[in-house]
C-alpha cells in the first residue's frame, strides 16, 4: 500500500515539473529561448533538452529497457545535451522530452519501487540500485533544472512560478521595494559595525 503510495506520488510531482519546465519556454523568441544566460553557457531549451537526455538513460538503460530515442554512450557525454544546435528546432526538441516521458512512465508503471537497476555511471558501490532510489534522483534533476529555468526566464521578462494557471501579473512598483528593502538589508549588515 505505501509503495504505491510512494509510486504514485513521486510520479506526479515528476510529471508536475515537466509541464512547469516547458513552460518556461512559453512565448520567448527563438533566440531567447536558446542563448546562454550564465557564464557557463546555461541556456532554457539546453535544460529540456538535458533533463530529457537523463530521464532518458535513467529510466531506459538503467532498467534494461533502451530509450527508442537515439542518444550517444553515456561514456561519450560531452555535453552535446545542454544545448541545442542551429539544426535542432524548439519543436523537435520538446517532442523528444515528451517521448521521453511516454518511454519513462511506461518503465515506471511497469516496474515495482524495487525493481532492480544498474546505474554503471555511479561510483561504488552505488551502481546497483532501483527503481524507487532512480525515481528521487531523477525528480530531484528534474527539480533543479526547473528551477534553473526558473531564475532564466525571470531574468529575461521578469516571469515567474510553477504553472500558467498561478501565474500574477508584475506588480513592477511592489517587486521594486521589495527589492530595495533586500539590498537595504544586505548592505546594513555588510556595513563595519561602529565602536
Amino acid at each position: 500500500m505505501i509503495d504505491e503510495f510512494a509510486k504514485d506520488n513521486l510520479h506526479g510531482r515528476l510529471r508536475r515539473d515537466r509541464k512547469a519546465l516547458l513552460w518556461k519556454l512559453d512565448g520567448l523568441s527563438e533566440y531567447d529561448a536558446r542563448r546562454p544566460l550564465t557564464a557557463t553557457g546555461t541556456n532554457l531549451l539546453g535544460l529540456v533538452k538535458h533533463v530529457a537526455t537523463i530521464e532518458a538513460r535513467y529510466f531506459g538503460e538503467v532498467f534494461d529497457r533502451p530509450s527508442p530515442e537515439p542518444l550517444p554512450r553515456w561514456q561519450d557525454s560531452n555535453g552535446n545535451d545542454l544545448w541545442a544546435t542551429e539544426d535542432q528546432t524548439r519543436d523537435q526538441i520538446i517532442a523528444f522530452y515528451r517521448r521521453t516521458w511516454e518511454h519513462s512512465d511506461a518503465t515506471i508503471n511497469e516496474l515495482p519501487l524495487d525493481g532492480p537497476g544498474h546505474v554503471p555511471w555511479w561510483p561504488e558501490p552505488c551502481p546497483n540500485t532501483n527503481l524507487f532510489a532512480v525515481m528521487v534522483h531523477v525528480l530531484g534533476e528534474s527539480i533543479r533544472h526547473t528551477g534553473h529555468a526558473d531564475i532564466l526566464r525571470e531574468g529575461l521578462d521578469g516571469r515567474t512560478g510553477a504553472r500558467a494557471e498561478y501565474e500574477k501579473q508584475i506588480d513592477e512598483e511592489a517587486r521594486a521595494a521589495y527589492c530595495a528593502k533586500v539590498e537595504h538589508a544586505a548592505r546594513s549588515a555588510a556595513a563595519p559595525i561602529k565602536a
